[in-house]
This record gives structure tokens, C-alpha cells and sequence, in this order.
């Protein structure tokens, strides 16, 4: 007869008094971790125990249990609960429901060891459940977060990644998605485009977490982009937008979804504050998110001056400098630091701070016949740059007649496009040709006949400009001169030397002034602006006045401004082009050194895909490149900028031209890499520059798809 099978019979549970319980030395836990043995012993004390202790009998010499009970696993919990009996919350004689071990078949140490390994941690998609339901039942995440020991971000975090498709949910319950991927998804609750995204991405080789956030964000703005910032959340989100967050990384704020609503709430905010500026009685306001390069061009500026100061205020003002510069110099004497003096120097300097930085006002005669200009600067702050006079509201002088600009008299012609003014017109015969009449001489003295001023000018002029080539000094002056007329002084020519400054603004180029360049010129040309002489008849005087070191740096800034690199298909200068590289080799100059670097919106977003992979190729080799040679335009585009960040790759027009043989593909060249300038031979254009390029060729090189992608990426 076969034997029946032993059934297994379970330890005992016994309620055993706290008092009987000693901590067993075998338990195998050494290290703390997880729940302070503080926070146990609060949720003990909300809950009660959860699990029993596991215990064994203390046992005599002679084999007989003492009426003990050590405790080899649930230390933690015996040391919780005698946190409680110390508090006085619980008595120190309270049963406490325990498994008690007689069988002794295994070691206490094994026991240990077994609770603490057997233990199977909450899987995290039952955790996100388990704080929604909570939420559900009522709690609110403070409470929950009290509960579970916990930060109310970790609560917050928990039921975001809760609020995911249950698709995905799913996928990650069967580990067919990963974790930081579902939190990535966790930004936006619209759950038809995470599932959206996700079949995108699950068939692609890009699924790391920062590209899908790229997807589903692609149409939405950075928290951070200045109409945002200008607009503020409050008010986007009181007009029905929604801004997704990131909860699990710092994002800056989030995300405006809707798009054309912010825009629409930048304008309407834009108007206001325009309108408010306007009733300060300037006689235009113009509002913008941006406005191109050289919006200012042909424009006078005036400056506020600061205000006068009242007899009593510069009584004050003198006895304040007085008090501190006796201060100042006995405390310079003092053999030891006075905290009291110190506070009251500062105080004083306070004051005259406070007086010499007094509020600036325009002139009134001149603020109704000026405008002011204002954007969104960078940082999404309210810029405000006043007091420009455009050409038709200046005022215009009047003759001795009394009629404006009659005939025979120097007219002031109004300024170019790029801001400089044309050539003076003086009322005298063309090419200085005598008139046809000439005037009887009676006993008076008549004027000279001009044809004769003429002449003896014409001799004065070749004498002067003689001697001018002998002072090298004052030859710098004049052609200082004449370029600050021209770049500072609208309508003025009060200038003998023909020398003209031409300036081009570059208006078309799109968010050109908001380059680190144009704002560095623009802070020194308004500086020069202002410590120039109002009058243009004191600027001669004004310049001999300067120093030599000032004197170069406003000569370079002059001079800057005319220099044009610009590749114009209609107005082809090779010789300029080519002299242009020379300039930049004898400044060291190279554009990725000065900053610039490959975007979507200064090159990658306006070639073909084949230029894109080809950039990627050059500047991080072949497994980069194929990285993205599979995606759509915009996100190839995107993910391309990402990884040329730090690259120095530039592209063809912003590459000094190349003394040797152009490197293979693969081998970027950033610059000029010649170790010896002077050992090279004439300076040639690159082939996208000359006319004779062979258009098979370039195609070949640049793997051109198709006419319709190469006549959008010249646009």
C-alpha cells in the first residue's frame, strides 16, 4: 500500500507581549536602507501591524523555552514598535502577533535571509495605480505623499505616468516599453497622440526618450521663447491654452501647445503697451515680436538728457560731496576699520548716486517729432528703444527768403536705403562750365566770374591735397571725419574729401539683430552716438580732441560698417569676395570660433535631406550620419543640429577658402589649415561661388534629390 504524502503544517501564531521580545543578533540585515525606522513606527502607529514577527524560543541549558522569544526577521519592526512604547503611544507589555519557529529545521540566519529575499518589490505600473486610486478615494497628493514617506513631486510624478494610454500602460506592463520612455510620454495627457507617436517611433531606430518629447512638442512653444515669457503661463492658460510639463526633468517651464493662440495673445498685449508709450507724446509707435537688421537705418536718434538740477538740489549735491570726501579722506587716515563710517560713506555715495543717475527727459520740442520702436527682447522682457526721427519729420531749415530749400541754395537730399545720405547738390553750372552770358562790369566790384573760381579752386585743391599726403595724421582725421558725417550725422556732407561710406543693413535676413554680432555693434554705435557733438560743425574739432586710442577704435568702427561679404547671384564681385578671405585671415577670424553655429532655422532647415546627412557626416563620421538618413525632413533637421552642437562645422560660404586639395568626405574642414599663409599660391573662389562650376558636378558632390528639393533649399 503506497504511503500517503506528509502534509505540511505551518508555524503557530501567537500573540507574544513586547516585553518577552528580544532583537535576535542573527538577523541578516546590517545595512539601513529604505523606510526610517521613524517613518515605520508612524505608519505602525496609522495602520497597525501589517506583518507579523518571525520568532523563536529562548532556550535554557536543559532545552526548556525561558518564557523569551528573539526575533531573527522583523527586526525593524521590533525596533519601530519599541519606538512606539518609548513615545507612550504603546504599552510596553501590548501582544504583538508573531509566527513563532519550534521546529528549528532551519537557521535563524537563513530565516532571515529568506523574508528579505523571497520579498518581491511592487512592480512601479501597480505603485502608479495603486496613488490613483487613492486619489480617487480622495486623497489629495499632500496626504498621499504623508502616508507613503514620500515628496509630493514623487506623488505628482506617480499620477502623471498613471494618466498615460492604457496602450502604453500596457506595452510597459510586458516590458515592451521602457520606463524612461512612458515618462517621456507622461508630458502631454492627449492620449491619441502618445499612441500616435509611439507607433512612429517603435518602427524607427530613434526611441530614446528626449526624441520622443521632440515629437510631441514639435508644434508647440519652449516655455522659455520670449512671447512665451512676455505672455506668461497665467494668462495663456486663463485663455484656454495648455502648457505640458515635464515632471521627471527640469524643462524650463513646459511647452505652450497652442501656438497660434500665444501668438495671437502677444499681439493683443503688443498693442496695449504700445498704445501706453504713445500717449507719452512721442508721434509714432511701431510694434513688433521682431524687427529685421537695420530697421534704424536712415533714422536720427535723439537721447534723453538728464534733468536739471534745482538750485536746491545742487546745494545738496555740493554739501554731500564735501561731507564725503572729508569722510573719505580722514577714514583713509585711520589706523583702524570703523564699521560706522563705512555705513555712512556708502549712504553718502548712495545719495550722490542717486542724484547723478536722476531721471533722463527728452526734449519736448523734439519728442512729437520722433517714434519709438518696441519688440520682445530675448529674454522676453519689453524693449523700448525711442526717440528716431525718420527723414520726412525732420525739420526742415529755412532760407533767407524764408522759402525751404529755394532755389540757389544747399539742399540736404534724404537718406538711402542703407541709411547713408547722397551727395550734397550746390546750385552752380554743371561740370563747372562758364554761363553763357557774362555780365557787363560797370564802376562797381562784381563777383569773381565762377569759371575763374573754378580754376583758381581746382589749383587750391591740388595744393591742399599735397600737403595733406604729407601729415599722415591729419589725413586719418579727415577720412574720420568724413566716415563719421556719413555714419552718424544723417543729411550732413559738411566734407571736402569725396569718400563715401556705404552700409548695408541686410534687412531680409531674418532674425539678423538678434545675433551676439549685430547686438555688439549696435551697443557701440549708440555709444559713439551719444559722446558725439550734437552739431556735425563740432565734430572736427571734437575729433582732434580725442585721444589716439579713441580715434582708431571709432576710425575701425566706421570702417567696419562698410565692409560688405555678402554673395549676391545678381551682383557677382569675385575679387571682393576672395579680398574678404584675406581680411579674415589677417584678423584670424573664423566663424565657429566667433559663435556660430548649424541650426534649423540658419541652415539646416533650408537645404536638402542629402546636405543635412552630408554635414553630419563630415563633422561626426558615417554611424552618426546614419543615424538619421532615414527620418522626415524636419525631424532629420532637428536631430542634425543636435548632434553638430560643439562640431565646428561650417558649411561652404562660411569656410575660409581652402589653400590645399579639399578633404574627403568624411574629413570635415572647418577653416583655413594652412600652417604657412604666405606660401600659398592665388587666391581662387570655391566652386560654389564661380560661374563656371559644373552643375553635374555639383550635384554629383552634393547628392542633390530632386529640382523641386534644390529650388526649395535656395529659397
Amino acid at each position: 500500500m503506497a504511503k500517503a504524502n506528509q502534509k505540511i503544517a505551518m508555524n503557530a501564531a501567537e500573540n507574544i507581549g513586547y516585553d518577552k521580545l528580544v532583537l535576535s543578533q542573527k538577523n541578516v540585515r546590517r545595512v539601513k536602507d529604505g523606510v526610517s525606522i521613524e517613518q515605520l513606527a508612524d505608519d505602525i502607529a496609522r495602520r497597525k501591524l501589517l506583518q507579523s514577527l518571525n520568532v523563536r524560543p529562548v532556550l535554557a541549558e536543559d532545552g526548556q523555552e525561558t518564557g523569551t522569544f528573539e526575533v531573527p526577521a522583523g527586526g525593524r519592526r521590533y525596533l519601530a514598535l519599541g519606538m512606539l512604547i518609548k513615545q507612550k503611544r504603546l504599552a510596553k507589555d501590548e501582544p504583538i502577533p508573531c509566527i513563532v519557529n519550534r521546529g528549528a529545521t532551519t537557521s535563524a540566519e537563513e530565516d532571515s535571509l529568506a523574508e528579505n529575499i523571497h520579498r518581491e518589490n511592487l512592480h512601479p505600473l501597480d505603485q502608479f495605480r495603486a496613488f490613483k486610486t487613492l486619489g480617487d478615494q480622495g486623497l489629495d497628493v499632500e496626504e498621499i505623499a504623508a502616508r507613503f514617506f514620500v515628496s509630493a513631486a514623487t506623488v505628482k510624478q506617480r499620477l502623471k505616468l498613471a494618466s498615460v494610454s492604457p496602450k502604453l500602460l500596457e506595452l510597459y506592463e510586458k516590458d515592451e516599453i521602457r520606463l524612461d520612455q512612458l515618462m517621456a510620454f507622461s508630458i502631454t495627457d492627449d492620449q491619441a497622440r502618445q499612441e500616435q507617436v509611439w507607433e512612429r517611433v517603435s518602427a524607427s531606430h530613434m526611441q530614446e526618450p528626449y526624441y520622443i518629447k521632440r515629437l510631441l512638442t514639435e508644434t508647440t512653444v519652449r516655455a522659455d521663447d520670449r512671447r512665451a515669457v512676455y505672455v506668461g503661463p497665467q494668462a495663456y492658460e486663463a485663455a484656454g491654452g495648455i502648457v505640458l510639463r515635464d515632471l521627471f526633468e527640469q524643462d524650463g517651464g513646459g511647452w505652450f501647445q497652442d501656438a497660434a493662440l500665444l501668438e495671437q495673445l502677444v499681439f493683443d498685449k503688443l498693442k496695449v503697451d504700445a498704445e501706453a508709450i504713445r500717449t507719452e507724446g512721442w508721434k509714432w509707435v511701431e510694434a513688433a515680436i521682431s524687427f529685421p537688421y537695420g530697421h534704424t537705418s536712415g533714422m536720427r536718434r535723439i537721447y534723453a538728457e538728464p534733468r536739471d538740477l534745482s538750485a536746491e538740489d545742487v546745494a545738496r549735491y555740493a554739501a554731500i560731496k564735501a561731507e564725503y570726501e572729508k569722510l573719505d579722506s580722514e577714514y583713509a587716515a585711520a589706523d583702524e576699520a570703523d564699521e560706522a563710517v563705512e555705513e555712512k560713506l556708502d549712504r553718502l555715495g548712495a545719495e550722490l548716486d542717486a542724484l547723478d543717475d536722476r531721471p533722463r527727459l527728452y526734449d519736448p520740442a523734439q519728442k512729437p517729432i520722433a517714434g519709438v520702436f518696441v519688440t520682445l527682447a530675448a529674454d522676453g522682457q519689453l524693449q523700448v528703444e525711442p526717440g528716431f526721427v525718420r527723414p520726412d519729420d525732420e525739420p526742415r531749415a529755412e532760407t533767407g527768403n524764408g522759402i525751404e530749400g529755394g532755389e540757389g541754395e544747399e539742399r540736404y537730399a534724404p537718406c538711402s536705403a542703407d541709411g547713408v545720405a547722397s551727395e550734397v547738390v550746390v546750385g552752380q553750372p554743371a561740370n563747372g562750365a562758364p554761363e553763357a552770358n557774362e555780365e557787363v562790369e560797370d564802376d562797381g566790384i562784381k563777383p569773381l566770374p565762377e569759371r575763374l573760381v573754378f580754376d583758381l579752386t581746382a589749383q587750391r585743391t591740388l595744393a591742399l591735397r599735397n600737403v595733406l599726403a604729407s601729415d599722415v595724421d591729419i589725413a586719418v582725421v579727415a577720412v574720420l571725419h568724413a566716415f563719421t558725417l556719413q555714419a552718424f550725422y544723417r543729411f550732413a556732407q559738411d566734407t571736402c574729401l569725396e569718400i563715401s561710406l556705404r552700409s548695408n543693413s541686410f534687412g531680409q535676413v531674418q532674425d539678423l539683430g538678434e545675433t551676439p554680432w549685430a547686438k555688439e555693434i549696435a551697443e557701440r554705435h549708440e555709444a559713439w552716438d551719444r559722446d558725439l557733438p550734437q552739431s556735425e560743425g563740432d565734430l572736427w574739432d571734437f575729433l582732434l580732441g580725442l585721444d589716439e586710442a579713441s580715434r582708431k577704435a571709432l576710425f575701425a568702427h566706421c570702417a567696419a560698417l562698410s565692409l560688405n561679404a555678402v554673395v549676391e547671384p545678381w551682383n557677382r564681385r569675385p575679387g571682393a569676395l576672395a579680398h574678404a578671405d584675406v581680411l579674415a585671415r589677417a584678423l584670424q577670424f573664423e566663424m565657429a570660433s566667433a559663435g556660430w553655429t548649424p541650426t534649423v532655422e540658419n541652415y539646416l532647415g533650408r537645404v536638402t535631406k542629402t546636405r543635412i546627412v552630408q554635414a553630419v557626416r563630415e563633422a561626426r563620421g558615417e554611424e552618426s550620419a546614419q543615424l538619421i538618413d532615414h527620418m522626415k525632413k524636419d525631424l532629420m533637421a532637428r536631430e542634425a543640429a543636435r548632434l553638430l552642437e560643439g562640431s565646428n562645422w561650417l558649411p561652404e560660404p562660411l569656410r575660409l577658402e581652402q589653400d590645399g586639395p579639399v578633404a574627403d568626405i568624411g574629413e570635415p574642414v572647418f577653416g583655413d589649415t594652412s600652417d604657412d599663409p604666405a606660401a600659398a599660391g592665388p587666391a581662387e573662389l570655391p566652386a560654389f561661388l564661380t560661374d563656371s562650376a559644373d552643375p553635374s558636378s555639383r550635384e554629383r558632390a552634393s547628392g542633390v534629390e530632386d529640382e523641386k528639393d534644390e529650388l526649395q533649399a535656395a529659397e
